[in-house]
Protein backbone atom coordinates (compact mmCIF):
# COMPACT_ATOMS: atom_id res chain seq x y z
CA UNK A 1 0.00 0.00 0.00
CA UNK A 2 1.45 3.28 -0.69
CA UNK A 3 1.43 6.47 1.55
CA UNK A 4 -0.85 8.13 -0.41
CA UNK A 5 -3.49 4.61 -0.44
CA UNK A 6 -2.99 4.63 3.28
CA UNK A 7 -3.84 8.61 3.71
CA UNK A 8 -7.22 8.28 2.19
CA UNK A 9 -8.05 4.99 3.98
CA UNK A 10 -7.17 6.15 7.39
CA UNK A 11 -9.29 9.79 6.24
CA UNK A 12 -12.25 7.37 5.01
CA UNK A 13 -12.59 5.33 8.50
CA UNK A 14 -11.65 8.64 10.34
CA UNK A 15 -14.73 10.43 8.62
CA UNK A 16 -16.78 7.11 9.38
CA UNK A 17 -15.92 7.55 13.42
CA UNK A 18 -17.21 11.52 13.09
CA UNK A 19 -20.15 10.49 11.02
CA UNK A 20 -20.67 7.38 14.45
CA UNK A 21 -19.94 10.20 16.69
CA UNK A 22 -22.52 12.79 15.67
CA UNK A 23 -25.22 10.33 15.95
CA UNK A 24 -24.49 9.79 19.10
CA UNK A 25 -24.41 13.24 20.00
CA UNK A 26 -28.20 13.65 18.16
CA UNK A 27 -29.31 10.60 20.42
CA UNK A 28 -27.64 11.36 23.18
CA UNK A 29 -28.31 15.56 23.30
CA UNK A 30 -24.76 16.14 24.00
CA UNK A 31 -23.77 18.97 21.66
CA UNK A 32 -21.58 20.49 24.14
CA UNK A 33 -18.32 20.15 25.83
CA UNK A 34 -18.40 16.79 24.16
CA UNK A 35 -15.00 15.07 24.49
CA UNK A 36 -15.52 12.57 22.13
CA UNK A 37 -17.30 14.25 19.50
CA UNK A 38 -13.96 16.87 19.73
CA UNK A 39 -11.55 14.21 19.48
CA UNK A 40 -13.03 12.97 15.97
CA UNK A 41 -13.32 16.48 14.94
CA UNK A 42 -9.58 16.96 15.56
CA UNK A 43 -8.99 13.66 14.03
CA UNK A 44 -10.58 14.40 10.53
CA UNK A 45 -8.91 17.82 10.75
CA UNK A 46 -5.28 16.30 11.60
CA UNK A 47 -6.35 14.25 7.88
CA UNK A 48 -7.58 16.91 6.08
CA UNK A 49 -4.40 18.82 7.13
CA UNK A 50 -1.85 16.12 6.06
CA UNK A 51 -4.27 15.87 2.83
CA UNK A 52 -2.96 19.25 2.26
CA UNK A 53 1.04 18.34 3.35
CA UNK A 54 0.88 15.87 0.28
CA UNK A 55 -0.83 18.01 -1.97
CA UNK A 56 -3.82 15.99 -2.43
CA UNK A 57 -5.99 19.06 -2.31
CA UNK A 58 -4.86 22.42 -1.62
CA UNK A 59 -6.13 24.99 0.95
CA UNK A 60 -6.71 27.88 -1.60
CA UNK A 61 -9.33 25.07 -3.20
CA UNK A 62 -10.89 24.22 0.25
CA UNK A 63 -11.09 27.52 1.33
CA UNK A 64 -12.92 28.12 -1.76
CA UNK A 65 -15.27 25.46 -1.16
CA UNK A 66 -15.99 26.74 2.56
CA UNK A 67 -17.03 30.77 0.91
CA UNK A 68 -19.19 28.90 -1.76
CA UNK A 69 -20.64 26.32 0.80
CA UNK A 70 -21.55 29.28 3.27
CA UNK A 71 -23.67 30.83 0.22
CA UNK A 72 -25.37 27.58 -0.22
CA UNK A 73 -26.24 27.46 3.64
CA UNK A 74 -26.82 30.84 3.40
CA UNK A 75 -30.29 30.23 1.14
CA UNK A 76 -31.02 26.69 2.23
CA UNK A 77 -30.58 26.68 6.10
CA UNK A 78 -31.23 28.89 9.06
CA UNK A 79 -27.46 27.95 9.81
CA UNK A 80 -26.09 31.15 8.94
Amino acid sequence: MTKKEELMIITMEECGELIQQCSKSIRKEHYYNNKELTEEVGDVMCMIELLIEYDIISQTNIDERVFEKKKKLLKWSNLL
